[in-house]
């Protein structure tokens, strides 16, 4: 690039030196502190949009050393600086942001922005810098269809990663154009934000039809909508959870390279994914019956609930999330019409409480090998870890009473020609408890009980050894 010490890099915030909005980034932050901030912003918004980004400032918690920065545009400001040039940050965003951002960075020479009565964007921004530095006095380096109306003032337009109409029209409005791409577009991000290896829980719907031995095609066609429904809406939840914890994620060695939390995909795509992907799951649950749709809205109520508050409740957060596995048994059966048995609901809830607590107990492991107090995000501390581990080992124990109970009540003898066979089906259990507790308690499981199974290599070999069983006892 060709450099004139009197010229001034203008940066824009968002888009261009931050792969994120702030505006967003302050409403997440916001939500996530205080479950009323999302009507409190409506209610700001009615004076104007820079009162709004002024009350979110004051509302959220944005620590600047965790955003999610764009490296190259870093490099590009400190080699404007070395080669004599002078820079400065004017954004949209909330002068607050800008101030604690350029504080951190040390590579500005002055700072601007938003101050809640002046939103320092589009025409205005442009007119600002013009009063500021001068009619073609400054070059501006930007990413948004806002910065037009400044790049037709500035003396050099640089756009950051824009697409190629917001080019054209970059070059149209500014006699000299330069454009940066610093991320190749890729749609693996948008697929990893819907986390569908967590969609093996879903998978919970078909186990009333299993369970009663009902395998038409017609049972196995509405399980099927139930599973789509399910993966849809908790996509939605996953989306919600990953902007609600951002600032956990950043802070978290592996978490932090999650979409949202390292910059890879925007966070205004994640306010719309989260919305479309619920909307879409809703109307698919309407259209197959009013029980099964207040199920879902149950679960994505309580998932919410979750995410706002409950998994900071020591207790309370595992119970829940015993209470989501089992609403998905429970979806399957009000799908289908099949009636539950006390059996089974009673074996799901053990059971998943103790997965709920191995989870725990591999977030406490994590936390105490990094040196932390406590798991992120979550209301327990690493002196409750043996408490945790107990909770664990015995919860799946009992779930493993509460199947060799049923093995011995005449339901069995009804569905089972030969339910001796089940008895291999606890042994099992007992086992892969047992081990998963054993694991976890070793820092040797970093995913999702559920999701560390269908990869670890001998529980896919008890899961087959379970299946042998029951097959062997249904058939005569």
């Amino acid at each position: 690039m060709s450099l004139k010490p009197r010229e001034i890099l203008v940066v824009d915030l968002n888009g261009s030196l931050l792969r994120s909005d702030m505006l967003f980034e302050s409403f997440w932050s916001a939500f996530g502190r205080d479950w009323r901030s999302p009507f409190l912003s409506v209610a700001a918004l009615t004076g104007s949009r820079a009162s709004l980004k002024r009350h979110l400032a004051v509302a959220s918690a944005v620590e600047p050393a965790t955003l999610p920065y764009d490296p190259k545009v870093i490099a590009f400001v400190q080699e404007w600086r070395a080669s004599g040039g002078r820079t400065a940050l004017v954004t949209a965003s909330d002068r607050d942001f800008a101030n604690a951002i350029a504080g951190y960075l040390g590579i500005f020479d002055e700072v601007h922005g938003s101050d809640g009565k002046l939103n320092l964007k589009g025409e205005r921004k442009g007119q600002f810098l013009e009063e500021r530095f001068g009619f073609k006095g400054f070059v501006y380096m930007g990413a948004a269809k806002a910065d037009l109306p400044v790049w037709e003032r500035a003396a050099r337009a640089i756009t950051v990663n824009a697409p190629a109409a917001l080019r054209r029209e970059a070059e149209r409005v500014c006699d000299s154009a330069e454009h940066l791409v610093t991320d190749a577009k890729s749609v693996k991000p948008y697929i990893s934000a819907l986390r569908p290896h967590q969609w093996l829980k879903n998978a919970l719907v078909f186990l009333p039809m299993l369970a009663a031995h009902q395998l038409d095609s017609q049972t196995f066609l509405l399980s099927l909508l139930a599973f789509v429904c399910f993966s849809l809406v908790a996509s939605s939840v996953y989306v919600l959870n990953d902007l609600l914890d951002l600032a956990a994620d950043r802070a978290h060695p592996r978490k932090k390279n999650r979409p949202f939390a390292s910059g890879s995909i925007p966070i205004a795509h994640g306010t719309w994914m989260a919305a479309g992907l619920l909307l879409l799951g809703g109307l698919l649950a309407t259209s197959i019956s009013p029980p099964f749709l207040l199920v879902i809205l149950t679960y994505y109520l309580l998932t919410t609930a979750y995410s706002l508050h409950l998994k900071r409740r020591i207790v309370i957060d595992i119970c829940v999330l015993a209470g989501l596995y089992t609403a998905r048994i429970i979806a399957g059966g009000v799908v289908t019409e099949i009636p539950l048995s006390v059996w089974l609901l009673a074996f799901s809830v053990f059971f998943f409480l103790s997965l709920a607590a191995v989870k725990r107990q591999a977030e406490l492991i994590d936390s105490a090998e990094r040196g932390s107090l406590k798991a992120s995000g979550r209301g327990y501390h690493v002196d409750d870890l043996p408490i945790i581990s107990m909770i664990a080992i015995g919860a799946g124990y009992v779930s493993v009473l509460v199947m060799t109970l049923y093995v011995n009540s005449p339901a069995v003898v009804e569905l089972y020609a030969h339910p001796e066979a089940l008895w291999g089906v606890c042994a099992v259990l007992l086992y892969w408890v047992t081990r998963t507790v054993m694991v976890a308690h070793r820092g040797q499981m970093h995913d999702d009980p559920v999701v560390y199974a269908a990869k670890d290599r001998i529980s896919q070999m008890c899961l087959l050894i379970i299946l042998g069983f029951v097959v062997g006892g249904a058939l005569a």
